[in-house]
């Protein structure tokens, strides 16, 4: 990171409840954060901890109960169509699922061009946008020519997360939010992702948000990692002072669940439903 670190995105107080009276859930607990320009964070937490459900209200899908979001230093405001269809061109995602993250009416062509509007250039010669799809798809190592006319369902769900990654590439948004990225495809386009992904920060400089239970991801990624349990930050720092040299509990708890090849697996914290 640079060593002026520019605040892109923050929050204050922001909280999540679910429901009504005793049925209710409280998913975010007036969690405060600070994301800088450029920086990789990982929010860390099982199935249920209010991650998910951080991700869907910064990037503006469900709107908060209570509390503040401030994107570049603003309150803000995605009270109308048009203004969150501003924020969006600076704030994406890549979600877990590749096979559900389409419209399964539109052609690949179509999804690029897409793409290619949001950020102005729906004017330009058909060329030129053909030169920028292709562009695109080769930085993500496939072929515009095999894609064209095809369906995304028809591609493998690494090459489907692959386009995804072309779409961002596109889009060069602020930030990006990547929830569980990898966890639908093999270990080998694993690792072909997160560097695609990596290398794609580097060249525009956005600020990347990794939502994951996968703390070996962590802290091979991070800057900066926060670990939230029922809908709280209960440890933050950087990647070695959490990862490393963990205070809480919880924490502790979720790197002693990592299972060792050279180690017998303790399965005495493992809670079994009837």
């Amino acid at each position: 990171m640079p060593d002026e670190k520019k605040v892109i995105l923050s929050t204050s107080g922001l909280t999540k409840v679910f429901g009504l009276g005793a049925q209710k859930t409280l998913a975010v607990d007036h969690v405060n954060l600070t994301l800088y320009e450029g920086e990789v964070v990982s929010i860390v937490g099982e199935s249920g901890s209010g991650k998910t459900t951080l991700a869907k209200i910064l990037l503006g899908l469900i709107n908060p109960t209570e509390g503040e979001v401030y994107f570049q230093g603003k309150k803000r405001d995605i009270s109308t169509q048009k203004k969150r269809q501003e924020y969006w061109k600076n704030i994406q995602a890549i979600f877990q699922d590749p096979y559900s993250s389409y419209n399964i009416f539109n052609k690949i062509d179509a999804v690029l061009l897409d793409c290619i509007r949001m950020r102005g250039g729906g004017k330009l010669p058909q060329a030129k946008k053909v030169e920028m799809m292709a562009e695109a798809c080769s930085f993500v190592n496939l072929k515009f020519e095999e894609l064209t006319n095809k369906y995304p369902f028809e591609l493998s769900g690494g090459q489907m997360q692959r386009l995804m990654i072309a779409r961002i590439f596109l889009l060069k948004p602020k930030i990006l939010f990547a929830d569980e990225p990898t966890s639908m495809i093999d270990a080998c386009s694993r690792a072909t992702i997160l560097d695609m992904l990596m290398q794609l920060r580097k060249e525009i400089g956005m600020t990347v948000i990794f939502i994951t239970h996968d703390i070996g991801l962590a802290y091979y990624v991070s800057d900066s990692v926060y670990i939230m349990e029922r809908g709280k930050f209960v440890e933050s720092g950087s990647a070695d002072e959490v990862i490393l040299h963990p205070k809480e509990p919880y924490t502790q708890r979720l790197l002693s669940d990592v299972p060792k090849i050279y180690e017998e697996w303790d399965l005495s914290t493992v809670t079994y439903s009837s």
